[in-house]
């Protein structure tokens, strides 16, 4: 191409990075030449790696790709992590990882990316090990009380948040209640499922959650073995229902149902509202996130800041705060009372 136009490679070059460099009678030159002879311009791959950088930050999360425009909590956090992005000049690159972790680290190991948001990942410390490894920076979402000073988070205090919502329900006197959260341990079947305690659970967002609620139970007496602990297959309203089936038919039903999610309380209410007498005030119903649909659905829930948190993220990643203690944030959650919870139905 440089020999086409009796130039060198690195006029070429400056044609197409830094066009300021040339006269346009020159540039124009060599990319007319560029066209009759069909080449495409620089390599954008091979451009990225001898400047340093990318122009891409990465967002894992253990999730099918449509998981990132359906689920309504990821669809506004990666609405603030991109407008960060923009306003950064940079892209952003979804990155699902599969369930085998050796493609899942595959998947990390080859991202094209000048450093990662950890969104939703179980057990994420692996994949910490593997973007470290990389010399790559990154931001995690489950704040950790050992993380480093050098490490950087955003997220909330998942405990006491969930505490807030189990104290909420045991003030209104339930005491046969219900845990719902979706994938507590791997493949597990939809439905109860019996740990001997929250720490059993492999995802840190989920433990915290189910901890938060347990505390606020056994302030009132009851133990964590007297709660019921379902697994919904998936993060869905349909998980919801199939985790949730033939609960309510027996002698001594739940009379409140904890989710760890709005989208798991909502498949909740979904079925509920097809029993004799509708939904409300049989059984009481809490969420977690505060997404749209749970104001009109009348849903009790913890509100957290999704798109905040997305933005805030990205932010530290793109541009770290000078002090390192700045890197750590938590972002406020507050208890939003609606409809779905009241007192214990007298018997």
């Amino acid at each position: 191409m440089a020999d086409a136009v009796g130039v060198s490679r690195s006029t070429v070059s400056n044609a197409y990075s830094r066009p300021d460099q040339l006269s346009a009678a020159l540039r124009e030159r060599i990319l007319d030449a560029a066209r009759q002879l069909g080449y495409p311009g620089p390599n954008p791959t091979a451009r990225s790696l001898r400047r340093g950088f990318v122009g891409s930050i990465g967002v894992l999360f253990t999730s099918q790709l449509s998981y990132a425009f359906t689920d309504p909590f990821a669809v506004r956090f990666l609405t603030g992590v991109g407008e960060a992005a923009e306003r950064h000049g940079t892209s952003m690159l979804l990155v699902p990882l599969p369930e085998a972790q050796t493609d899942a680290r595959q998947a990390v190991e080859n991202a094209a990316v000048d450093g990662f948001c950890v969104y939703c990942v179980a057990d994420e410390e692996w994949a910490l090990d593997v973007i470290r490894a990389r010399g790559l920076p990154y931001v995690s979402t489950a704040p950790r009380d050992d993380a480093g000073a050098d490490e950087r988070f955003v997220g909330i205090d998942e405990r006491a948040a969930a505490y807030s919502a189990a104290a909420h329900v045991a003030g209104l006197g339930h005491r046969r209640v219900a845990l719902l959260a979706d994938g507590l341990l791997p493949d597990a079947p939809a439905g109860p499922l019996t740990l001997s305690g929250a720490h059993e659970v492999w995802h840190p967002t989920t433990r915290g959650r189910l901890t938060g609620f347990a505390d606020a139970f056994a302030e009132v007496g009851v133990d964590w073995a007297e709660l019921t602990l379902l697994n919904a297959p998936g993060n869905s309203r349909q998980a919801a229902a199939a985790a949730i089936a033939g609960l309510f038919d027996g002698p001594a039903p739940p009379t409140a149902v904890l989710a760890g999610s709005d989208v798991l309380a909502l498949g909740v209410l979904d079925v509920l509202a097809q029993r004799p007498g509708g939904p409300h005030p049989q059984v009481s119903v809490t969420g977690f996130d505060d997404v749209p649909e749970a104001a009109a659905a009348g849903l009790t829930t913890v509100r957290q800041p999704a798109k905040e948190k997305g933005r805030i993220a990205a932010e530290l990643l793109l541009d770290p705060p000078a002090d390192a203690a700045a890197g750590h944030v938590l972002l406020p959650t507050a208890l939003v009372v609606r409809a779905s919870t009241g007192p214990v139905p007298r018997s």
